[in-house]
């Protein structure tokens, strides 16, 4: 393989230092074959184990900090990450393929996170108290105690964005962390963490890369508290498994295949239409919270297809960091041909599958790249309808009623997102209330218009646990009850 002039290197941190590898990762560009983007440190199973040993050293001082006081520190080491935001959005879009404006965001949405979450320090060793009541002569004081070392686990199409809706909540509940970034995409993310690492005191936060054989230890280590994974189904299971031999908790965000319900009155219009697109589109269809499946009542189906396909008709396919680029490629080979292979399947089984756009040539032919398509009422026991495509294609399908609607949208092994489209507030909380996810949106879908202050995960196979707003940092947490025996109360009990 060849490589470009000027190559990213990064290393690990640990322990306030920073810590070079003698075996690294060549970063691939997804776009550009042949091409290595930069090289990460590779770490060792000994370097993983220091990078433990460095965080539960910082353990005992930084849970000895009030909430207040950790927010303080975490202000001060956030300040000025906006400094190389620029460049740390040119590395994301050639390690992971995403154009520059949402690689720039993905930076963006980690630090307003990071500050959302401080704005909850007050909360954060707020407890409460049980009062002696007859039959019970103690007073009970409730509160609430950090776990100790936690490992982050971050994927490859949202990283640094993905990072941040754990990371300052781990921290400021009281926990030290070691921060995992993606094999196939970890220099844009390392070079963030490490910048915030550095503003705070050695051991509290680490970064750690490398192949995954050598990683283990930062789930099954018994000094790990917690895991927190994002990412397949798969590596779900494999978490679990890692983390049972230990018992070491898990917070597990794993895809979905979300449905988008437009209703017979449903608003459609450039408006609308502009945000299903985003919702479907963006990233190249790579966001665990896109739509994967659109459901709209017949009388409305042909208005749907025709406003998604006027917007495809307009994409340009091409490399991130190019002007007027709106797709870049999926970030990797098997991920192409899986996507690949669902839509020719559509195809085989007779499904209406229409593409658009056209695939680049020169220095990007034979990238990750595929024409976006729209499968229209496919069979339901189609790929395309039952497995989440993770690609820029989407089944649109008909439905006759409301209870249909919502019992399609349900059929499926997951439950993250879903979204219903309709002009009547009453149907939308009618049928939002009906799927089985954690997070609907009205009229809108995509994380784009994700609050940051509300908790997020999934339902079913697409995880278990809470991120972000005071539930995420309660799941770094867990409860201390220490009782006072009542001296009069308990006298009076024994009469």
């Amino acid at each position: 393989m060849t490589e470009t002039l000027e190559t990213i290197r990064t290393g690990l941190y640990i322990g306030g230092a920073e810590r070079s590898t003698s075996d690294t990762l060549a970063i691939a560009d997804p776009a550009k074959p042949g091409v290595i983007v930069g090289h990460a440190a590779s770490a060792t199973k000994e370097d993983v184990a220091d990078a433990v040993a460095a965080a539960k050293a910082a353990y005992p001082a930084w849970s000895a900090l009030s909430a207040i006081e950790r927010a303080r520190v975490m202000a001060e080491a956030i300040a000025g990450i906006a400094d190389e935001r620029d460049a740390d959005a040119a590395v994301l879009s050639q390690e992971n393929g995403k154009v520059r404006f949402e690689a720039w965001v993905d930076a963006l949405v980690f630090e307003i996170r990071w500050n959302l979450a401080l704005m909850l320090a007050d909360e954060v060793d707020t407890g409460k108290t049980l009062p002696v009541v007859p039959g019970i002569p103690v007073e009970t004081v409730v509160s609430y105690q950090s776990l100790g070392v936690v490992t982050v686990i971050v994927p490859f199409n949202w990283p640094i964005a993905i990072l941040g809706a754990a990371l300052p909540h781990a921290l400021l509940a009281g926990n030290t962390a070691i921060v995992k970034p993606p094999p196939s995409a970890p220099l844009a993310t390392t070079r963030v963490v490490q910048r915030l690492a550095e503003k705070l005191p050695p051991g509290v936060l680490n970064v750690v890369t490398g192949e995954d054989e050598n990683m283990s230890g930062l789930i099954s280590n018994t000094e790990v508290a917690k895991v927190c994974f994002t990412g397949s189904v798969n590596g779900g299971k494999r978490m679990m498994e890692l983390a049972s031999s230990t018992l070491t908790r898990v917070t597990l965000e794993l895809g979905g295949n979300d449905a988008a319900i437009f209703l017979e009155d449903a608003i459609i219009d450039d408006i609308h239409l502009d945000r299903l697109y985003a919702a479907i589109y963006d990233t190249t269809g790579q966001i665990c919270m896109n739509a994967k499946r659109v459901y709209v009542h017949n009388s409305r189906l042909d208005e749907v297809v025709a406003g998604l396909s006027e917007r495809l008709g307009k994409a340009v396919i091409g490399y991130g960091l190019d002007e007027g680029t709106t797709m870049g490629p999926l970030h990797s080979p098997v991920q192409k041909a899986f996507v690949e292979e669902i839509i020719q399947e559509a195809k085989d089984a007779g499904a209406d599958v229409r593409e658009f756009g056209e695939l680049p040539g020169g220095d990007l032919a034979g990238g990750n790249f595929l024409r976006p398509a729209i499968v229209i009422n496919p069979d339901s026991s189609l790929r395309v309808v039952t497995q989440e495509q993770f690609g820029p294609v989407i089944p649109v399908i008909g439905f006759a009623s409301e209870a249909e609607a919502v019992a399609l949208a349900n059929d499926t092994w997951g439950g993250l997102c879903g979204s219903v489209w309709t002009a009547d507030p009453a149907a939308a909380t009618r049928v939002g209330s009906q799927l089985v996810c954690g997070y609907v949106w009205v009229n809108d879908h995509g994380a784009t218009r994700l609050d940051l202050r509300a908790p997020f995960g999934g339902m079913k196979q697409s995880g278990f646990g809470r991120e972000q707003g005071i539930e995420g940092i309660r799941a770094f947490q867990d409860t201390r009850s220490i009782a006072t025996i009542d001296a009069a109360a308990l006298a009076a009990q024994a009469h």
